[in-house]
């Protein structure tokens, strides 16, 4: 699990630091996050349903903006717990593509345990920044 929920950030919100050796990592990172913070147990979500994302930014942190938006999106319209499965990033004349195949099934609280409900993802000290190791990423969830 390359996430952690963060403590202490946000006192009406959820905070979370996903983390990945590559950008594709960190966003999938971040997408777990977002819908584990919907359901507790993310792993009962079967794979049945299949949705592609196409996004494109001239700026990248709001290309991870967007993505994690999507998955609300989903569970609000659609009641459907979707998880990345895969992600492909490009960069051309100066605009991030993106490229994901996203997992999923519908809403069902008899099997799904439901945390929260994640209303939107915030700007409130969003951070998408290059480390040492990879790829980082501060997000807070409006809930």
């Amino acid at each position: 699990m390359p996430y952690e929920y963060l403590e202490d950030i946000a006192i009406a919100d959820i905070a979370f630091h996903a983390w990945g050796e590559t950008l594709e990592e960190l966003f999938i990172a971040a997408g777990d996050a977002t819908i584990n913070t919907m359901v507790d147990n993310i792993d009962a979500i079967a794979l049945q349903e299949t949705r592609t994302f196409q996004l494109e930014n001239d700026a990248l942190d709001m290309l991870l903006f967007n993505f994690l938006q999507d998955f609300i999106y989903y569970k609000d319209s659609e009641l459907l717990l979707l998880r990345p499965q895969q992600v492909k990033l490009e960069e051309k004349s100066g605009l991030y593509h993106l490229q994901a195949i996203t997992q999923g099934e519908k809403l069902a609280p008899s099997k799904h345990h439901q945390r929260v409900d994640v209303k939107a993802v915030t700007l409130h000290r969003f951070q998408l920044e290059k480390t040492i190791d990879g790829w980082q990423a501060m997000v807070i969830l409006d809930i």
